[in-house]
């Protein structure tokens, strides 16, 4: 079957999409650790220079002042919310003035700062220091508010990162489906090279990077259909200036036979016409195998067939056939098995192949056939076989092995056909290694 692409323009918008995503976490993440640093360094410049004018204080007018400052600045509510905390205290731990309960575990001997604990639901950062031999001052701010801000700033995040992120996706399949409309009509146009298809691919004036592949595909699909009409010319002439002459030489010894001639003068004018269609054979099959082959990997005309119904056909011819020579047939075919092809070239590729069994498997032997979803299709029987040296050069044109004689006719073209029309549908062929006789399968594993 022709299976549809997967839109690669799908996947652009998707990984525009995914980028934007990307994008906007990033800068979520550095405006949030951004956001975070600077408070961070805010309550840290607001504790030492708040550390410093008390120091100040009670270095210029006592403990008393400075208890009644921080009193006086308890009082106050900042309008940024960061509320402040003190603690002054004796060397016992005997708190004088401020709110906080006890001294955390900062060192005032060096001046330690850090973060502590301010209660059950609020964490403060803030720095101690000796004020005297038996006083201690510590100055602190909360930390606990942040997350609001950050809360506010994530809601902003996340609200403009989805409205940055929808946006991206709907130009972006906007834009990607006017793109895909635009590479569809060139695939179209190669799949069926038509004057209007051609003609609809090229924009007058158009001057991207579409446009010239598809100006370019025009002056291919153009140049391709002249060598394709030149080839058909010279093929279908030159099968008519040959197949004429040998027509003609065929009726003369027609004519000649109703004179009736010596009984050895008519046989040698039997095996002449025999002769003759033999020339006839081998010419079309080698037109065939050259036309194939110029058609290798194109699209153009495949239309999906179902093999299993044109196998379960010719398997039911052959099954008449088989008994009247005295070969035992079987074939198993699995039924839905379908493939983009030319249905008359492929019951050619496989009566060749069966051809070919019955002609090197004697009376008496068996063929099986069998297809299985893929497509693979295995024809094997119980003959004299093939050699390993020779399981490549069987598919050559005129090859016949050594073991063929003269007892089999035929001009060494079936196999090569077959991989000629196999090989235009995307498929290979290959002799499998076998105890006995020979099988030959047919799937894309060599294509």
């Amino acid at each position: 079957m022709i299976d549809k692409p997967r839109s690669i323009f799908s996947r652009l918008v998707w990984v525009a999409i995914g980028l934007s995503l990307a994008l906007v976490s990033g800068l979520w993440l550095l405006t949030d650790q951004t956001v975070r640093a600077t408070l961070d360094a805010s309550a840290r410049d607001e504790v030492d220079v708040d550390l410093a004018g008390l120091v100040d204080i009670y270095a210029s007018s006592g403990q008393q002042e400075l208890e009644r400052r921080i009193a006086d600045r308890l009082a106050l509510v900042p309008a940024d919310g960061n509320l402040p905390h003190y603690l002054l205290s004796d060397r016992a731990g005997r708190r004088l003035a401020g709110d906080i309960a006890q001294w955390p575990r900062l060192d005032p001997s060096v001046s330690e700062a850090g973060e502590f604990p301010l209660g059950a639901s609020a964490d403060a950062y803030g720095r101690a220091t000796w004020l005297a031999p038996d006083l201690r001052l510590l100055v602190a701010r909360e930390t606990g508010d942040r997350g609001s801000l950050l809360g506010r700033i994530a809601l902003v995040f996340v609200t403009g990162g989805a409205i940055f992120v929808l946006l991206v996706g709907l130009f972006g399949r906007l834009a990607a489906g006017r793109l895909q409309q635009r590479i569809e009509r060139i695939n179209a146009a190669f799949r069926d090279p038509a004057l209007d298809r051609l003609a609809a691919i090229e924009r007058p004036g158009g001057r991207d990077e579409i446009d010239e592949l598809a100006a370019h595909s025009v002056a291919a699909l153009s140049r391709m259909g002249r060598l394709m009409e030149a080839y058909r010319d010279t093929s279908d002439q030159l099968a008519h200036e040959i197949r004429t002459p040998l027509m003609h030489l065929d009726r003369r010894l027609v004519k000649a036979l109703d004179a009736q001639p010596g009984e050895e003068v008519a046989q040698r004018l039997i095996e002449s016409r025999d002769e003759i269609r033999r020339l006839v054979g081998t010419l079309e099959s080698l037109l065939d195998i050259a036309a194939s082959r110029a058609r290798r990997g194109d699209r153009l005309g495949l239309k999906d067939v179902d093999l299993s119904a044109v196998v379960t056909r010719i398997c039911e011819l052959y099954a008449g056939s088989a008994e009247e020579s005295g070969h035992a047939f079987a074939w198993r075919v699995d039924p839905g098995v379908g493939v983009a092809g030319e249905e008359a070239q492929l019951t050619r590729m496989v009566t060749n192949l069966l051809d070919n069994a019955f002609k090197y498997v004697p009376a008496g032997g068996s063929v099986h056939l069998t297809l299985d979803p893929g497509p693979v299709l295995t024809v094997a029987d119980d003959g004299p076989g093939i050699p390993p040296a020779e399981r490549e050069r069987v598919f050559e044109r005129f090859y016949r092995g050594a073991a063929d004689g003269a007892h089999c006719p035929g001009s060494g073209l079936g196999l090569a056909l077959a991989l000629a029309i196999a090989e235009r549908h995307g498929l290979g062929i290959r002799v499998l290694d076998t105890e006995t006789g020979a099988a030959f399968r047919i799937d894309r594993g060599q294509s």
